[in-house]
């Protein structure tokens, strides 16, 4: 019989390492070989996992994430078009970013498609309209031996992204919509050279959120886009109906500041990146949307093009915003035509080229 508190030394023991923590002074730890060869084993583990979170996510960065540079990144005359002509092919150089009046003067048939991807039907509407805008490219632009662009988006993801002297820094910063540039300025910037916008999205005061020489680029999804713009800039009668949403009824513009966007950017982009048919039999259309659309046209007018605030919320998260500004989530794209997912595949393709460059997560 063994007392209690004593040993029985004439059983076998393992050999027992002590270890005391010499801070507390607590009773020493009895470790036996085995329990040193678990955590061992448990270290090694660790130490992979870790390796292993660290490339995945060096190669993420890799693929979708550009981090800001303290020096410019050296600009190359032609390369963004070079490395996009693998996408959308060479024949976009013979196309011109705006839609000029000389290109429907007494011509019957400039365009195979109707809108959005094409002119065809709206010409005598499209005639008046190119006859009290412009066409032409600021010479502010046209003088640069290489053109840094930036696509800012207006996703979530700009939210706190303190982003706003780096896009500063662009020589074209194209924004989207009716995206608020006033109380973001730490986050999207101040400075916005282009505005692709369609009259549902315009803002009702476009001085507010736009500096004095930005262009107003209008995306025409239909007929009744072109009818719009022309009762603003000539002071007719206005027209609500034919519109999902009640575009301004009065928006003060000079009109040589309207552009009208050429609508073969639209094709190029449903066609080359999402591979959409250009006739479709169902009600609700499938179209890009006008962020997809400003990086095809950046793609055609700079040398480099960088994005950011591209990216929506996975589908199955219901709360999270869309947008910086404003609490709308993603149920707010259904009926609207645009398959997000597909469009992310495709800006995820040009990210692994090297056609675009990211300054947010994708």
């Amino acid at each position: 019989m063994v007392a209690r508190g004593s040993r029985d030394d004439s059983s076998p023991q393992e050999p027992c390492y002590l270890l005391r923590n010499m801070i507390s002074k607590s009773p020493a730890l009895c470790i036996y070989p085995a329990g040193w060869k678990l955590l061992a084993m448990l270290a090694l583990v660790l130490v992979v996992m870790v390796w292993y979170s660290i490339s995945r996510e060096d190669r993420y960065i890799e693929l979708f994430y550009f981090p800001i540079p303290e020096k410019k990144e050296p600009c190359f005359q032609g390369e963004a078009e070079r490395k996009a002509s693998v996408i959308f092919g060479n024949h976009t150089r013979d196309h011109p970013i705006f839609l000029q009046l000389k290109d429907y003067f007494w011509v019957k048939t400039p365009s195979a498609y109707e809108l959005p991807y094409g002119t065809k039907g709206s010409e005598d509407l499209l005639l008046r309209v190119l006859a009290i805008t412009s066409y032409s490219i600021p010479e502010s632009i046209q003088s640069l031996k290489c053109r840094r662009c930036v696509v800012v988006g207006n996703g979530h993801r700009l939210r706190n992204s303190s982003l706003g002297d780096a896009i500063d820094k662009y020589d074209v910063v194209i924004r989207l919509n009716n995206a608020p540039v006033a109380g973001y300025e730490g986050d999207v910037g101040t400075r916005t050279t282009m505005r692709l916008f369609y009259p549902e999205s315009a803002h009702f005061d476009p001085k507010v959120e736009n500096n004095p020489d930005t262009l107003l680029v209008l995306v025409a999804f239909k007929a009744m886009d072109f009818h719009w713009i022309e009762t603003i800039l000539s002071d007719k009668k206005r027209v609500q109906k034919g519109f999902w949403k009640h575009p301004p009824l009065i928006w003060d513009v000079n009109p040589k500041q309207v552009r009208i966007l050429n609508p073969f950017f639209m094709e190029i982009a449903a066609h080359k990146l999402l591979n959409l048919p250009m006739q479709q039999l169902r009600r609700v259309k499938q179209k890009p949307t006008t962020g997809l659309l400003a990086i095809t046209m950046a793609l055609h007018l700079c040398d480099l093009v960088h994005i950011a605030g591209f990216g929506y919320p996975d589908a199955f998260d219901k709360k999270q915003t869309i947008h910086y500004y404003e609490q709308i989530t993603l149920k707010s794209m259904a009926g609207s035509g645009h398959n997000v997912t597909r469009e992310a595949l495709a800006i995820k393709r040009m990210l692994e080229m090297g056609v675009l460059k990211n300054l947010t997560y994708f």
